[in-house]
């Protein structure tokens, strides 16, 4: 496999999670807009924006923030290249250049996904919020049923799988990391109402009854979503997921190891980090000091990877 198929691989994993990512947490916005921190129309959609991280982009071209821009950007603004749209849109041009070496069934799906989503406008999204994003989180699920149930579990696999957890990893980091800085001067109720929505945001909340039935307290979702172990959606599941995509890749070049090796030492340092943190590393102020590493070892894991996989001249994986 080139390392141009490498890395068209492992970014349908990102773009398809991304998508389905924007989808979960815009939807949960809707369903607590009840807040009273809500009640300002700017500061009520601004955190949507700081959630995904895009607020510079979008201050580029709107001056303030109300639904109607917010969505059209965050859902099918082209021009912003993190769209749910242009995410969807990414994924389908890489699939199409891979056609040849993947399942029909995932070309078909993406596409179908990018052909309907370039029929929507803000007006249908407005309609029925609930529903629209519900359609696109189905579709994104189509895709990874699909891939789950036909796909061989070669490289190509791998690559997509390895995408996938880390853009999980980096998104529900990213996630936590905005509430915690919103809730520094807020009272214990407020920080829990929002680590709640977060919890909704990632279909978390059923699960985290199972484990905290009598015990709600902030630290106690903190610790679900970071270290979780069992939770598809925690750190540490991302985590361990993708460093066993990492270690199951076959390279076929002469040159193979130390980037490989240097790539699955660095998740796996990660991924021990996460298996011996305690409760009391997550509390109160320290709770951010641990989302801000991680978001480092995210990125700089990212950038390993490229350097190891898909920037590597005369390297074939």
């Amino acid at each position: 496999m080139l390392n141009r198929n490498a890395e068209a691989l492992f970014w349908i994993g990102r773009y398809i999670e991304r998508a389905e990512n924007h989808a979960r947490l815009i939807d949960v916005h809707y369903h607590i807009q009840q807040e009273e921190d809500f009640q300002q129309e700017g500061h009520k959609w601004s955190r949507l924006i700081d959630a995904l991280g895009v607020r510079s982009e979008y201050l580029r071209q709107f001056e303030s923030f109300n639904e109607q821009d917010v969505l059209s950007f965050i859902t099918l603004d082209m021009g912003n290249t993190n769209s749910l749209f242009s995410c969807v849109h990414q994924a389908r041009n890489n699939l199409r250049t891979l056609r040849q070496h993947l399942p029909s069934e995932l070309w078909d799906i993406v596409n179908g996904f990018n052909l309907w989503l370039g029929e929507q406008s803000v007006a249908d999204i407005m309609r029925g919020p609930h529903q629209f994003y519900q359609q696109v989180k189905e579709r994104a699920a189509m895709f990874l049923g699909a891939e789950q149930s036909v796909m061989l579990r070669g490289n190509e696999w791998h690559f997509i799988e390895s995408g996938r957890f880390l853009e999980r990893a980096e998104n529900t980091t990213r996630i936590l990391q905005t509430v915690t800085v919103s809730c520094k001067s807020k009272d214990i109720n407020s920080i829990y109402t929002q680590l709640q929505a977060v919890l909704k945001s990632v279909s978390g909340y059923q699960s985290f009854r199972r484990y905290y039935a009598d015990d709600m307290s902030p630290e106690c979702i903190l610790e679900f979503l970071i270290v979780n172990p069992f939770f598809p959606r925690s750190i540490r599941f991302s985590f361990h997921k993708l460093e066993e995509h990492l270690a199951k890749l076959e390279l076929d070049t002469a040159e193979k190891g130390s980037g490989h090796e240097k790539v699955i030492r660095q998740a796996g340092k990660i991924k021990a980090e996460l298996d011996y943190m305690e409760k009391d590393e997550m509390s109160g102020d320290l709770a951010l000091d641990v989302l801000d590493a991680l978001m480092i070892s995210c990125q700089r894991l990212g950038r390993t990877m490229d350097g190891a996989f898909f920037r590597r001249e005369g390297v074939s994986v």
